[in-house]
């Protein structure tokens, strides 16, 4: 492949796509209490829905994966796009929560097309072998961006519309974001790649231990990132001690619990740009393993401290900071080295797979923050189970070994 800049109109359409499609995504939670009160839900309840939507991303993944290495990018991603807007226009006028959780099937499959999957390979592909990493560091980013004014856009448009309408106003975006698609073509994969099949190239992975790792170690990430971004909003609108008068958060608008909770999302997405931008800098210069263990060491020890110590403002916020550092940061290192380990030509569906194992742990996470507080009153067990699930994925990234499966070596 030919070297080309690192800002491609490839990586800007890809990252605007992220962006929406995440800010999105990234907002559900704040709709948590709204809903459940209005028709007088179980917590249980609308969390399903949300974990249902994590399942569904995680199902629809490697097959717009798929679809996208089979009947183009631009088709898979439009395909994405009209599901998404169905799931959300439907979710409006849902009223019951087997609505909802039906609905969200479609919100999870619309996410899938238009999100890291499909985006990423078309990005890594469109990238020199020199900002390949950066490249897919920087459309991770992007989803991060969203994350940063998602949940706070949310909670400002609730304070002056029903939640109905909100969603409306999400479907308006989600489609808007095609006008940009023409601008996004890749170039095709190499033709050492072209001559082997999606078949050999997935027994390849699926016989090697390092795949199988990869995709166990991916599951806590989902467990922890989905329950943050769906319980978070109302853990701290409900555990956190209240914001003083006349300190710097009163200051600037923050007056209640439930819109630091907001806050809390959205400086999570402000950290994890610098800190997935380092990630991408840093997996071209170190194995991406030990740099996935440490980060998942790193979110194993916040996340124990924070719970262990009394929920007020400050410690909110230096969670927020110090989770969101770490928040996306797997994503271009896991991303990358799939491709690297086995080439750019199947990236989309491979990543999809080990993506898949993240869904599964964010389904069980925000399913059972919901359960768990409906049981016991509040999340300290849930929590303490991604304590666990993140200590293990930190171990088990370390006997991944990172020599290319491919038949013609690929640098990323």
């Amino acid at each position: 492949m030919s070297r080309t800049p690192l800002f491609t109109p490839v990586l800007m359409v890809g990252c605007l796509i992220i962006l929406i499609s995440f800010a999105i995504r990234a907002s559900f939670g704040v709709f948590q209490i709204p809903i459940a009160t209005e028709f007088n839900w179980p917590r249980a309840e609308f969390s399903l829905a949300i974990a249902i939507q994590n399942l569904a991303w995680g199902i629809g993944q490697p097959i717009f994966g798929a679809m996208a290495e089979k009947i183009g990018d631009r088709k898979a991603i439009i395909l994405g796009a009209l599901i998404y807007a169905a799931g959300l226009v439907l979710s409006s006028f849902a009223v019951s929560p087997v609505q909802h959780q039906m609905y969200e099937v479609l919100v999870g499959f619309g996410v899938a097309g238009t999100g890291f999957g499909v985006i990423l390979a078309v990005v890594g592909r469109a990238s020199s072998d020199e900002n390949r990493s950066m490249s897919l560091a920087i459309a991770t980013a992007a989803g991060s961006a969203g994350q940063i004014f998602g949940a706070p856009v949310a909670e400002w448009m609730l304070g002056i519309m029903p939640w109905q309408q909100v969603f409306l106003v999400f479907t308006a975006a989600i489609l808007a974001v095609l006008l940009f698609l023409p601008l996004m073509r890749a170039p095709a994969a190499s033709k050492a790649e072209l001559e082997e099949s999606m078949g050999t190239i997935l027994g390849r992975a699926f016989r090697d231990p390092s795949f199988a790792l990869i995709f166990l170690g991916f599951f806590s990430c989902g467990y922890q990132l989905a329950f943050v971004t769906a319980h978070f909003p109302a853990f701290v609108t409900e555990l956190c001690s209240p914001i003083a008068a006349g300190s710097v958060l009163a200051n600037i608008g923050i007056t209640s619990t439930s819109a630091l909770g907001a806050l809390s999302i959205a400086v999570i997405g402000v950290a994890n740009v610098g800190g997935t931008l380092l990630a991408g800098w840093a997996g071209k210069r170190w194995p991406r393993k030990y740099l996935l263990a440490l980060i998942y060491l790193g979110r194993t020890i916040a996340a124990g401290l924070f719970i262990m110590l009394p929920i007020t403002p400050v410690s909110v916020l230096v969670f927020s900071v110090v989770m969101g550092s770490l928040w996306l940061a797997t994503v271009p290192l896991t991303s990358g080295l799939v491709a690297h380990l086995y080439g750019l030509r199947y990236m989309g569906t491979l990543y999809g797979i080990v993506f898949f194992s993240h869904q599964l742990g964010g389904f069980l996470g925000v399913w059972l923050g919901g359960r768990m507080y409906d049981i016991y009153g509040d999340y300290t067990l849930v929590w303490w189970i991604g304590v666990g699930v993140g200590a293990l994925s930190a171990i088990v990234h370390l006997p991944v070994r990172e020599t290319p499966r491919v038949a013609v070596a690929q640098p990323v």
